[in-house]
């Protein structure tokens, strides 16, 4: 039913590859633009609202919608391709199941910082500069698990 995949196989695969390097570089990037929010807010002793806040939800906004969550989308759709595709997951193996978990967890953080994105824009937010950095290292052990899922196939 799926054959017709396998033809495409090194394309799908490439683009799967380019939709996560997108959707990676978000996911450091966008918990960093919220330390750069709420530690600049706190030294230049601005409230909410102010022309500096606006402008980084501004930055906020276009990183999530323009580029992380299309990426996240094409990862998705082209990582299901790959999925389908005959012979390439073998689901008696641990290696698709801990990615798979992986990958979950880490559309869950994606979602998790849209979130946070709405309590800046409300002028809601209660973390913390440092609390954001530490958020930011859980992409970083997610992708680790991936690919060493993938690569290595324990």
């Amino acid at each position: 039913m799926f054959d017709f995949l396998a033809t495409y196989y090194p394309w799908i695969k490439a683009i799967h590859v380019m939709s996560v390097i997108a959707w990676m570089a978000g996911l450091f990037y966008l918990p960093r633009l919220y330390v750069y929010h709420v530690e600049g807010l706190k030294k230049a002793g601005v409230q909410p609202g102010s022309d500096m806040d606006l402008l980084f939800q501004h930055q906020e906004r276009l990183l999530l919608r323009a580029i992380m969550n299309p990426a996240m989308v094409s990862t998705w759709l082209f990582g299901l391709l790959l999925v389908l595709t005959p012979g390439i997951v073998s689901w008696a193996a641990l290696w698709p199941w801990t990615k798979a978990a992986g990958i979950l967890a880490m559309t869950w953080f994606h979602h998790w910082l849209g979130l946070r994105r709405k309590d800046f824009i409300k002028g809601t937010n209660r973390l913390t500069g440092r609390q954001y950095r530490m958020m930011n290292e859980l992409p970083t052990l997610l992708m680790v698990l991936i690919v060493l899922s993938v690569v290595v196939k324990f």
